[in-house]
């Protein structure tokens, strides 16, 4: 059974509310669903329960769970990438963007030291770059599969 500081292994498949997957670890499924990489590996997810490696909810939803152990976990917004906080969509100059190279379009998605952000809206002078995790206000559903434990 799984307990806190236990190294898991698990296989999963990440869903928003309405079905959509997002992520998951079975290359199949990401076939299906048209989330297919080839630059990743599809393998089970390896991690330390109560490490903070993974979002708060999936943590909880593992603890307790057997080896073979099937379980759907939904875990509201508070417990995975947090709600969406309007004060971190900012504005920048467009011309400041277009002065590193950048022409600026609704949804693009930028790169900084902040990590991935998006172009959530424009107007005439400026780009609203949005700072939330794309899944920040969503609650999400993950089935998970439970394939081995082991201490560390």
């Amino acid at each position: 059974m799984v307990n806190e500081g236990d190294t898991i292994t698990v296989n999963y498949i990440g869903q928003l509310e309405d079905g959509t997957i997002f992520d998951t670890s079975l290359e199949d499924i990401a076939k299906e669903a048209g989330q297919y990489n080839p630059a990743r590996e599809y393998s089970p997810l390896g991690f330390t329960v109560g490490a903070g490696q993974m979002i708060k909810g999936f943590d909880n939803g593992v603890i307790g769970m057997e080896i073979g152990e099937e379980r759907t976990v939904t875990i509201p917004a508070a417990e995975a990438y947090g709600e969406y906080d309007e004060e971190l969509v900012q504005p920048i100059e467009i011309n400041h963007l277009k002065e590193m190279g950048i022409e600026p379009e609704v949804g693009m998605p930028l790169y900084t030291q902040h990590g991935q952000v998006t172009v959530a809206k424009m107007n005439d002078t400026h780009a609203f770059i949005d700072y939330n995790h794309h899944l920040a206000g969503k609650t999400l559903v993950f089935k998970i599969t439970l394939v081995s434990i082991g201490q560390e």
